[in-house]
């Protein structure tokens, strides 16, 4: 099927570069051609869709590729924090488009990851960037699963400073899955995220009965 948009986004009007690649991932996110795509593909679909356009953006640097996605994808484009110790709160800003194109990018970012996903506007949005961040962490750095320490260091640090921040059992658990994608990655490149999500209902399964 050949996508005829209004709102093309080439990959030519963008350095290939960390903030090059964010902002075309963001874009095609808001374009028609993404749009159309999300209309009839569901959104393992989406992120197996949107992961090789940033693959092919990076033209094949898996390491870019996963470190990109790992902010074109998180929910927020700033975090407030409360430092206990001095006890103030402070606005940290995140690399992030305009606010109304980064709404727009929000609002069609793929929720529904696993089958126990919430059932409301967000959905596992947040997962997302749990998943890319240990693929390249794992992929870059597999010494003494450095990628799995920073995952339950990140939760307990979100615990304590972010204030929307909490422990949750479900991004350990994206962690991982990031980790095995890192890993299928490896000895696969044609390996989709899709692949290490949907391992996810047999983690359940198995450790959370």
């Amino acid at each position: 099927m050949i996508l005829i948009s209004s709102k093309s986004v080439a990959q030519k009007d963008y350095d290939k570069s960390f903030y090059g690649g964010l902002f075309f991932l963001t874009n095609y996110m808001t374009s028609e051609e993404y749009k159309q795509f999300s209309q009839i593909h569901n959104d393992l679909e989406i992120v197996d869709h949107i992961y090789e356009k940033a693959l092919d953006f990076f033209e094949g640097d898996y390491s870019e590729t996963f470190f990109c996605l790992t902010f074109a994808l998180i929910p927020y484009n700033k975090i407030p924090m409360r430092l206990p110790i001095l006890r103030i709160q402070v606005t940290v800003p995140l690399p992030s488009p305009p606010q109304n194109i980064f709404d727009e990018k929000l609002k069609n970012t793929p929720k529904r990851l696993f089958n126990d996903s919430p059932h409301n506007n967000f959905g596992d949005k947040d997962k997302l960037a749990h998943f890319f961040a240990n693929a390249f962490l794992h992929y870059d750095i597999s010494f003494f699963n450095l990628s799995e320490f920073l995952g339950i260091f990140v939760e307990y640090f979100e615990q304590g400073f972010f204030i929307q921040g909490g422990f949750d059992r479900r991004d350990l658990i994206t962690n991982h899955l990031g980790e095995i994608f890192a890993e299928m990655v490896k000895k696969d490149k044609n390996a989709k995220p899709s692949e290490a999500f949907k391992i996810y209902q047999l983690l359940i399964l198995r450790i959370y009965p």
